[in-house]
């Protein structure tokens, strides 16, 4: 009989052995994968700080979140950014909503003269403004971050000292920027950044009107020997995401995705700022780029010229029922408090 049981036993054991030794692996959850997309080629800071995000994601989330990354208009291009979005076509979008000025009336208001003195205030002005009114436009995506270039300067093929130089220049820019130049006198020529490149190289423009970060990162020094300091107005930028694929996400995951709204704003701002330093040093050293800088009375000359843009968007503004004396001024508030 303890035969029998000793017998018993040492089956048993050997089943649960082969039954251990048999069993199949845990299954490992399959990462979340995202696409986002943006528009600038890989070197230029909207994607310097889309690589920022995306790192700090998969740092945040253990590697339960993976960001496939799609630069220079791969997947979507800069003006159907937000409706591609919108559709699916990516998961996540980098647009620049002074391309849109009819659409993004609100967050473009930072592109007025309004005083905005660097990316770093810019973009946590354009994240509060777009916070209080939250725009009806942006009722399809969850917007992830905000953020602004510099301020605009010249970067032309010939010196621009006075006004009477500006008069009838070609020269690239968009949104704000466009009508600054207008009012200058200039002919504003719209176009993407990156076809900036050859019109510059054809002579289609003679130069660009925007941050000057892009004097390195497009290597627009090789060709734009004089800068002409402004520093007038900047473009506003904003990251969304597919608000079905966001709904999708589990809690924790949208947790870090929220939390990294404001720190993503400010660091790319900051990293703005020191990149545009860095890139006039490169300029100046080593294309050997004049900075031309204004005197008092030729910059007031050019300062009153731009008066009536404030005053012009303001009554297009209301005519569309929006408060546009309270956007306006809401932003020459928000620039004290963020320039404290």
């Amino acid at each position: 009989m303890r035969r029998k049981v000793g017998f018993l036993i040492l089956g048993i054991f050997i089943l649960s052995i082969v039954s251990i030794g048999f069993s199949p692996a845990p299954v490992l959850a399959e990462p979340i994968k995202l696409s986002y997309a943006n528009f600038p080629p890989a070197p230029t800071f909207p994607c310097v700080q889309m690589e920022r995000w995306k790192e700090e994601v998969v740092k945040r989330t253990k590697g339960k979140v993976v960001v496939n990354t799609f630069p220079g208009g791969t997947l979507l291009g800069a003006k159907n950014m937000m409706d591609g979005v919108i559709a699916g076509q990516a998961d996540i979008g980098n647009l620049c909503m002074a391309y849109q000025p009819g659409r993004f009336i609100i967050t473009n208001a930072t592109s007025l003269p309004v005083g905005i003195p660097n990316a770093r205030v810019g973009s946590l002005v354009l994240w509060d403004l777009w916070e209080k009114y939250q725009p009806d436009t942006f009722a399809k995506v969850k917007v992830l971050a905000m953020f602004t270039t510099a301020p605009t300067n010249i970067m032309s093929k010939v010196p621009v000292r006075t006004l009477d130089d500006l008069k009838g220049l070609d020269l690239r820019a968009s949104g704000g920027a466009a009508q600054i130049l207008g009012a200058w006198g200039a002919n504003p020529v719209g176009m993407p950044m990156p076809a900036t490149v050859e019109a510059l190289q054809k002579g289609v423009v003679k130069g660009l009107y925007s941050s000057l970060e892009v004097m390195k990162d497009f290597k627009f020094a090789e060709s734009c020997k004089y800068v002409t300091k402004t520093d007038t107005v900047i473009y506003p930028f904003a990251v969304v995401m597919n608000m079905d694929k966001w709904n999708s996400l589990p809690k924790d995951v949208q947790q870090v995705f929220f939390d990294l709204r404001v720190e993503q704003t400010e660091w790319t701002g900051n990293y703005m700022d020191n990149h545009v330093k860095e890139a006039m040093e490169w300029s100046v050293k080593s294309q050997k780029v004049e900075v031309i800088e204004l005197s008092a009375a030729e910059k007031a000359k050019w300062d009153a010229k731009l008066e009536p843009i404030t005053a012009k968007w303001i009554e297009q503004a209301k005519a569309k029922g929006l408060p546009a004396e309270a956007i306006v001024a809401d932003i020459k508030a928000l620039v004290k408090k963020h320039s404290k």
